[in-house]
């Protein structure tokens, strides 16, 4: 993918159009289900996606994450640990621009318990197997979760909260 960038006439200065960073995180249950939720809004109104949400400024990957789960159905996350990321566009309002999804997984705190907000109308748990990839919203969310399938299948325990390099320290 070619970089494309708008360079200045006068100070010949050129600034590259990258990606905004978004997360998502796969958070599962005690019986290996995942949290889904159905979005309240468009792009995608209706269709099934994950907590998540666009990066502030200032702020690190994780910490969104953790506050998007805080935002979008008030639950609070143990275990975070990166995942994997996928390249995606955002188009809302004719708009599009690309995007840098990063997900991780994680579990819910025990004592919380997922609700709607002004951004989610609905949350079902899933086992990985039966989620219907044609009701996710976003391509790399359903390439993610494919992924998670396949781990979770062979027998790999993906959202054990212990990233590698990061042993003994919980994020």
């Amino acid at each position: 993918m070619g970089r494309r960038a708008s360079r200045c006439a006068t100070c010949r200065h050129e600034h590259f159009f990258t990606p905004v960073a978004a997360v998502g995180t796969i958070v599962a249950d005690e019986r290996g289900r995942v949290l889904l939720i159905r979005r309240r809004r468009d792009p995608g109104r209706g269709l099934l996606g994950l907590p998540g949400g666009f990066v502030d400024p200032g702020e690190t990957a994780e910490r969104a994450a953790r506050r998007e789960a805080r935002e979008e159905v008030g639950i609070g996350l143990r275990g975070l640990a990166y995942f994997c990321s996928f390249p995606n566009r955002y188009t809302y309002r004719g708009m599009s621009f690309p995007v840098l999804d990063i997900f991780f997984t994680a579990r819910a705190t025990a004592a919380d318990r997922p609700a709607t907000s002004n951004e989610v109308d609905a949350f079902v748990w899933l086992e990985p197997r039966k989620i219907r990839m044609d009701r996710i919203v976003f391509p790399s969310i359903r390439r993610a979760l494919e992924r998670y399938r396949r781990l979770t299948r062979s027998g790999d325990t993906p959202h054990t909260g212990v990233a590698a390099g990061n042993r003994g320290e919980a994020l």
